[in-house]
């Protein structure tokens, strides 16, 4: 790992919940495993008052997300020390002299080489005014250090709006500067997926067309919209999850080999594969291929749980989907004629998201009476929680005969003990520190993602026909999800292994 430079990292909405819950203990777990650069400190900035003890306390020694463990409060309170705040006023469309002032002191005070990074935890509304009066007030100038603007999604709200955000934010500062973050590429078996194809040569030559049937992605929550339902009837699971979260995923399983390891050349790539979907224009192929449904009330885990138009912020009579479910095509050498299947929603059974490659069966089977041609050979890479591989495979059973059933070869990242795997906003955090954009998307495959999301956003809502189907909640989706696919084959329900189970089961 390369050195990573002293540096000022000043989060913008510091008084938020993600700065709380995810981004101070995401910092401290890294100051505490020793990853952060000798002279590091924090600028919190929002617009409530504050000093920088409270801001210490409540971030840092008394937040409940940083889990109290025997000899930890003293690192705390350490940690504590490289907390400052600062109060911006009423609004964040204000004159930034007071702020660069502040800044200039903390780069001298903590030695921190004149090297800032801003991250952006407020509304998208407010990214282009915040890296407007950055650049006016000189905090975007590049010769004194590093300046890097990290911005959380959702990237706009369909292509025009994306587009828009793209040009506001490259007026202030340059897209190399810009770390657009989708905290699911900080997962350690997401990143995996390229090692697990570009350096095992047991993958490689089977990842075609020719060796594969189809592919199958799934991301599954227990949970409902819970508080977020306002912002949730505007967005929906394919705006909410699909566009960004699981579009990353598909061009990571898509993507041809790079050239190196280097990040401008595996996001190439990344573009490529998400300009190589083929979109889905026509109203026959589009109400053929995508189905959309919405919970209603239900058990999940054996508790009650409400429908998602009686949850708070819902318009009762809403039709926005929590349930999303595609096949499509990619229009390339590689790909041509494999489906894809990609599903995502809210009170599912369980919380997982899996990809399942499904590969052809031997075009030869001698042991058909087995029943084997009917037991698909897969690879199974989990994503969250448990994360690891399977590979599903078929075996002799012992005795008289040729009886076939399928074995699970499998590996879990738990069993890696030795190692710790990080949280993926730590991982994101550090990258970013470090200068390597390669887990952050950039304009172009933002906009590419819209560009194939967008047609199906304006069929389901202007779309003759287009029906929102109910499931229970607690169970795995629209009974008709399974019409999707072509020939005998259906959704995989995950269950608490990578391995196949009876029925499903509760993951924690």
């Amino acid at each position: 790992m390369q050195r990573i430079p002293n540096q000022l990292l000043i989060i913008f909405g510091a008084s938020g919940d993600l700065t709380e819950r995810k981004l101070i203990p995401s910092l401290f777990d890294l100051y505490q495993g020793g990853h952060l650069p000798e002279h590091f400190a924090v600028l919190g900035v929002s617009r409530s008052n504050g000093d920088d003890e409270a801001f210490r306390n409540r971030l840092a020694v008394d937040n409940p997300h940083i889990p109290e463990t025997i000899g930890n409060h003293g690192l705390r309170r350490e940690f504590a020390r490289k907390l400052f705040y600062f109060g911006l006023g009423e609004s964040y469309d204000t004159d930034y002299v007071k702020l660069a002032e502040r800044i200039e002191a903390l780069h001298q005070s903590e030695q921190t080489d004149g090297n800032a990074m801003f991250y952006l935890s407020v509304p998208p509304k407010i990214y282009e005014s915040v890296a407007r009066n950055l650049h006016a007030s000189g905090l975007a100038d590049t010769s004194t250090g590093h300046r890097r603007l990290i911005v959380e999604k959702p990237f706009g709200y369909d292509l025009q709006t994306a587009r828009a955000l793209n040009r506001g934010l490259q007026q202030y500062f340059d897209e190399a500067q810009i770390y657009r973050i989708d905290h699911y590429l900080g997962k350690e078996t997401v990143q995996n997926l390229l090692v697990t194809r570009f350096s095992n040569s047991i993958f490689e030559p089977l990842w075609n067309r020719n060796y594969i049937r189809h592919v199958e992605i799934t991301n599954a929550e227990s949970v409902g919209v819970g508080k977020r339902g306002g912002y949730y009837d505007t967005a929906g699971a394919l705006r909410d999850m699909f566009q960004n979260h699981l579009l990353q995923i598909v061009s990571l399983v898509v993507m041809e080999p790079p050239i190196g390891p280097d990040a401008e050349s595996i996001r190439n790539e990344k573009v490529k594969a998400l300009k190589s979907l083929r979109i889905m224009r026509d109203a026959e192929t589009l109400h053929r291929n995508t189905i959309r449904g919405q919970y209603l009330a239900g058990q999940v885990d054996g508790k009650e749980v409400p429908g998602y138009r009686e949850e708070p912020g819902v318009d009762p009579h809403s039709t926005t989907e929590t349930y999303a479910a595609l096949k499509f095509y990619v229009d390339n050498w590689r790909w041509a004629g494999v489906p894809f299947y990609v599903r995502t929603a809210k009170r599912m059974p369980t919380r997982v998201t899996e990809i399942v490659i499904h590969f052809q069966s031997p075009h030869h089977q001698i042991f058909r009476e087995s029943g084997m041609d009917s037991k698909d050979n897969k690879l199974i890479i989990r994503i969250q929680p448990n994360e690891g591989i399977l590979i599903k495979f078929g075996v002799k059973v012992p005795g008289q005969g040729f009886s076939v059933e399928r074995a699970n070869l499998e590996f879990y990242y738990s069993d890696l003990s030795e190692n710790r795997v990080m949280d993926a906003y730590e991982r994101l955090l550090l990258d970013a520190m470090q200068g390597d954009a390669t887990l952050y998307a950039r304009a172009d495959e933002v906009e590419a993602a819209w560009e194939f999301v967008d047609p199906i956003l304006d069929f389901w809502k202007k779309g003759e026909g287009v029906d929102t189907y109910g499931y229970t909640a607690g169970m795995w989706g629209p009974r008709n999800a399974d019409e999707l696919f072509d020939g005998p084959y259906y959704w995989r329900n995950p269950g608490e292994h990578l391995r196949d189970d009876p029925g499903f089961c509760i993951i924690d």
